[in-house]
């Protein structure tokens, strides 16, 4: 059997092109010795290079069995799967998973290696050099927050669940993958880090843009996060396969509205990024190492009552109150740790969470965590209103309409 590598697919339409490559599943089907009806019943679809298609629905509909025989961790029955125009059933098994990046809920890592040891597993298979290996595991560990001089020789049980995770998504990414397929990979973890690990997903996306099929039963995850999302019923046929905004206005039939639920209107927050909208940047902000006398007589000469301290990376720390600063030794032993903050990647959904959290107002962080400005309760309510106005219209307006 073959034994080469996943040829990558150029990108036809404009702009940079994927490093993703483009998957075809082709009247695919799994049965199960014993089983009188199939686990997966004769699937076909296109995932285009370089995006995101989310399988959503119900447990045991067939969606985690549909993404392994991508890899062919489960073996078709029947069918054809393509990945970069080459069929899988003529590469070598091994070699195959190797070429594609698999990361699932609670991680998955080896207990008894250290993180750079886990991030390393298939380039040490696929015979790297030592030096290459641990050049990748810092690049992937900057790359998912994690600063390697501080966890490269941590063991799982040394990590939070979300830093598990963020090194599950290192390890799959390690060798450069085209495809990355993630079943449930967030399920497991409380709702804010959650949202953060979403939004690190869709910022790596935004720089790396590899093929991704993510598996969830979570519908606002599935909008959130899919350039694509394919909604499926028993044994993973497919009711509706189409863009979350297409979903959202028009379900297919009663299973797919089911999935969408109520407060649809409300759901197009999730298709709006932070960074879609204007948020402020006049927040009075200070490095970690500036002295609370001098951050003291800024503040008064400004009429400022909070400012913002910052790392040497720009990433926020604390909120600070001008009457913590009188007797205060240092800038990083005030005020009060910044809370729930939201990335330009986040959607305005995340951002009201957070800003509720936060009573008030969010700090916005940009792709490496750095300080870009805050996104307060006004912003959201705006735009909250001006969707309800357009939605209106839209339901107002007949065929021959003019706004229709």
């Amino acid at each position: 059997m073959a034994e080469n590598p996943i040829a990558v697919v150029e990108e036809r339409s404009a702009g940079p092109a994927p490093s993703g490559a483009e998957i075809r599943l082709e009247q695919v089907t799994k049965r199960y010795p014993g089983s009188s009806q199939p686990a997966v019943a004769d699937v076909s679809m296109t995932i285009p290079a370089g995006k995101i298609v989310i399988l959503v629905g119900p447990s045991g509909c067939g969606k985690t069995t549909t993404m392994r025989m991508i890899n062919r961790l489960i073996e078709p029955t029947s069918g054809r799967i393509t990945i970069g125009g080459e069929d899988t059933r003529e590469l070598n098994g091994a070699a195959l998973r190797r070429t594609i990046g698999y990361a699932i809920q609670q991680a998955g890592l080896f207990p008894h290696f250290t993180v750079a040891d886990n991030i390393g597993v298939v380039p040490g298979l696929l015979r790297w050099s030592r030096k290459r290996i641990a050049e990748r595991t810092d690049e992937l560990m900057d790359l998912v927050g994690l600063d390697p001089a501080e966890f490269r020789d941590r063991y799982p049980r040394q990590l939070s669940g979300g830093q598990q995770q963020r090194v599950g998504v290192a390890r799959a990414l390690a060798a450069d993958p085209p495809v990355l397929l993630m079943d449930e990979p967030f399920g497991a973890v409380d709702p804010i880090t959650r949202g953060n690990l979403q939004d690190e997903l869709l910022r790596l996306q935004s720089d790396l843009r590899k093929t991704i099929v993510f598996v969830t039963h979570d519908f606002d995850e599935a909008v959130k996060l899919g350039d694509r999302i394919a909604v499926l019923g028993n044994a993973s046929t497919i009711h509706q396969y189409d863009t979350p905004e297409a979903i959202l206005a028009n379900p297919a039939n009663d299973m797919v509205a089911g999935f969408v639920g109520a407060g649809a209107s409300l759901k197009q927050l999730t298709l709006l990024r932070v960074r879609d909208v204007e948020y402020r940047d006049s927040t009075l902000t200070a490095a970690h190492d500036t002295s609370p006398a001098e951050l003291r007589r800024t503040m008064t000469e400004r009429g400022r009552t909070y400012a913002l301290v910052l790392d040497a990376r720009r990433r926020p720390l604390r909120w600070v109150h001008v009457r913590d600063l009188p007797h205060a030794a240092a800038l990083t032993t005030v005020g009060r740790p910044v809370g729930d903050a939201v990335s330009t990647q986040s959607t305005l959904q995340d951002a009201l969470e957070a800003i509720l959290a936060e009573g008030g107002n969010a700090v916005v962080t940009g792709a490496r965590g750095e300080y870009v400005g805050t996104i307060d309760i006004t912003t959201v309510t705006d735009t909250v209103q001006q969707l309800r106005q357009e939605h209106g219209e839209a339901a107002s307006a007949g065929p021959g309409d003019e706004r229709a």
